[in-house]
């Protein structure tokens, strides 16, 4: 039997009009000629709400006594046996009389749920357990009853009851709410209007976040890349570096400024981990953020602003706060930094902020060539051909009695420096260019053995030197890039059209395909898990790999969400963000081939079960043409019998 569906109407404070608002549904449902009654509604003698009971059918409810008082409470069994198609009950959060069936109300309505009986609720703000202290600390009362966030989290449909706070009040004034001799005290105590507009606010922004799953949901299903601007969400781009506090703080003080807004801090380190950050500051940095709301998130990505933009339209933010640069005013021949760079690819749907801090220009080495993919002992030789050779080959001309001329001394250098950027890129034949430059200035440019240069074409010369260096090292370490992105991006096309295939083939083994994924990304086991509801525990569909014991997708060193409630989980290493999308496509795949499984599955049983009525047809058939005769006869003998116009003997 399926589930039946929950609908709440949510309010801010009593006397919104939910139960009302619940009622009007009622009739509109019955009108349609929906089977609908009222299983349990309080209407606090307010004549509107009381009036609108009428027409309804009402289940009578259970007496029940405590400490020699009689109350009354909702009989879940009678709801149970009247199995109507929908289901009013009012005050979710009530705590049931000691000896009813369950503790809460919200227990009997899972009940009725599990039978496949819709129910119509209704819940204020203040009784939502994760709220408590706060709408303590705003109206100085303790709500005593309370509904777990996830029971109404996980409603079908959440719809708010909102009124102003003056409008309340004038329908308190009125004695719409509580009676003549309670409206005083009410208006001076709970139902002030700073209490009203506070508790306001706390509903729309609890809402505002369940609109906001729907949304993310539903640009996942629809694979939707571009941002849209619904709400401010900020990523806070982290060196680890101590100026990364100010920039959390900063984006707090942003977020403070529109209700609603996310911070998402991130850090984006190399693949390998060679200008890791310090982890007691990232420990610092990420205590920072949780502490005022935020979420901290860690990645992996060599080509740093891509890694960043790559992850905020992946979380669907409006802005980016980065720092202004560490580097010195020298270091920035070398190219932009990586906030102009994000700031000039961000496109117009991301705003990125530049804050100002106390580590500007203080300097924080060379930069390493953006995008360089040439391996470590590649780069290693390149220094060591760059710096070391023209110091031996400065040694072997100045050792032997033979003059090649400044011409060919300049060839030979060059040579060296061509050879060191072939082998580690740009910057080991800039350091190789300038420190042969100066080599040829002193030992083989006139006058020997000085800094000064007499003859203007040695300048010239020497310039030339310089410059084709550069440019020669510079189209190395741009087809070294251009040779990694043509590499990966036909890795992820062979990978994706893999995925198609297997679509198109209808391969149905979930552990083939995870094995796939711990190959492709080398990991050292895969899992793919699930659970029911946002409130039970994960269970595991099917896992790959020695250390596939993973009991929640938080405890994985990667974790790729599928829907609600399922998640692929990873353990072995952090992915690089560019390597997630790949990921997400094995995910979604994941999922289909578990619900294929599971429908083969379902098919073989219907197929058993459809063979095992045939045999049953056949066999009835068979019975009813062997009894036809003889029961026609008895038939006959019994209608003689029975008639009327015909004496028997005895």
């Amino acid at each position: 039997m399926a589930r039946g569906k929950l609908r709440i109407y949510l309010g801010a404070a009593p006397g919104v009009g939910k139960t009302y608002a619940m009622l009007a549904e009622a009739h509109r449902r019955i009108e349609r000629g929906t089977d609908c009654v009222v299983a349990f509604v309080e209407h606090h003698n307010r004549p509107r709400t009381e009036v609108m009971l009428h027409g309804l059918e009402q289940i009578t409810r259970k007496d029940l006594e405590y400490r020699g008082s009689q109350f009354t409470e909702m009989d879940v069994d009678a709801v149970l046996r009247r199995a109507p198609a929908v289901a009013l009950v009012d005050e979710l959060p009530h705590t049931n009389v000691p000896g009813s069936r369950n503790a809460k109300r919200w227990q009997d309505v899972e009940e009725l749920l599990e039978a496949g009986i819709d129910v119509i609720s209704t819940v204020n703000i203040q009784h939502l357990e994760s709220l408590g202290d706060v709408v303590e600390s705003i109206t100085g009362v303790r709500q005593r009853e309370t509904v777990p966030d996830e029971v109404v989290r996980r409603a079908d449909q959440i719809e708010l009851v909102d009124m102003s706070p003056q409008a309340l009040r004038r329908r308190m004034a009125h004695g719409n709410i509580y009676k003549a001799d309670k409206v005083d005290a009410a208006l001076s105590n709970y139902f002030r209007p700073g209490n009203l507009t506070a508790l306001r606010e706390l509903a729309l922004l609890w809402v505002a976040d369940r609109v906001d799953e729907y949304l993310q949901q539903y640009r996942g299903e629809h694979n939707i890349r571009s941002t849209w601007q619904a709400r401010e969400r900020i990523v806070v781009g982290l060196t680890g570096g101590p100026e990364g506090r100010t920039l959390i703080r900063r984006a707090a003080r942003m977020a403070a400024k529109g209700s609603g807004s996310e911070i998402l801090a991130v850090y984006i380190a190399r693949s390998d981990g060679l200008t890791a950050a310090s982890p007691k500051e990232l420990a610092v940095q990420r205590t920072l953020v949780e502490d005022l709301g935020g979420t901290f998130h860690h990645v992996i990505g060599d080509e740093i602003p891509a890694a960043l933009l790559e992850f905020a339209r992946g979380v669907n933010a409006t802005q980016i706060v980065l720092g202004s640069s560490r580097r010195k005013s020298w270091q920035y021949i070398f190219g932009p930094g990586v906030g102009a760079t994000v700031a000039r690819e961000s496109g117009p749907d991301l705003d990125v902020h530049i804050v100002t801090h106390g580590e500007v220009a203080k300097g924080r080495g060379l930069p390493v060539a953006r995008g360089a993919r040439l391996g470590r002992s590649r780069i290693i030789a390149g220094w060591l051909v760059g710096i070391g050779g023209p110091a031996l080959l400065t040694l072997l001309l100045t050792s032997i009695d033979v003059d090649l001329g400044l011409a060919n001394d300049m060839l030979l250098f060059l040579t060296l420096t061509v050879a060191a950027a072939l082998l580690g890129g740009l910057m080991p034949a800039l350091a190789s260019s300038a420190f042969g430059s100066l080599l040829l200035n002193y030992y083989f440019t006139p006058p020997l053995h000085q800094w000064t240069i007499s003859d203007a074409k040695n300048i010239v010369a020497i310039v030339v030197f310089v410059s084709v260096a550069i440019s020669v090292a510079s189209v190395v370490d741009l087809a070294a890039r251009r040779t990694h992105q043509a590499a990966r991006l036909r890795a992820e096309s062979e990978i994706l059209s893999h995925l198609a295939g297997s679509v198109l083939r209808g391969e149905n083994s979930l552990e083939a395909l995870l094995e796939t994924v711990r190959e492709t990304f080398a990991m050292e086991a895969v899992a793919l898990l699930e659970r029911e509801s946002d409130v039970t525990p994960w269970t595991c569909a099917g896992s790959v790999g020695p250390r596939a014991h993973v009991g929640r997708p938080e405890d994985a060193d990667v974790d790729v969400p599928v829907g609600d409630h399922m998640a692929l989980a990873l353990t072995g290493r952090v992915l690089p963000a560019e390597d997630r999308r790949v990921l997400a496509a094995f995910a979604a795949q994941a999922a289909v081939v578990l619900d294929r499984q599971r429908l083969q599955s379902e098919a073989d049983q219907a197929r058993t079960l459809a063979e095992g009525n045939r045999i049953r047809t056949a066999l009835l058939a068979a019975v009813s043409h062997d009894l036809r005769t003889p029961l026609a006869g008895i038939k006959a003998a019994v209608s003689s019998l029975r008639s009327e116009d015909v004496e028997w003997s005895e």
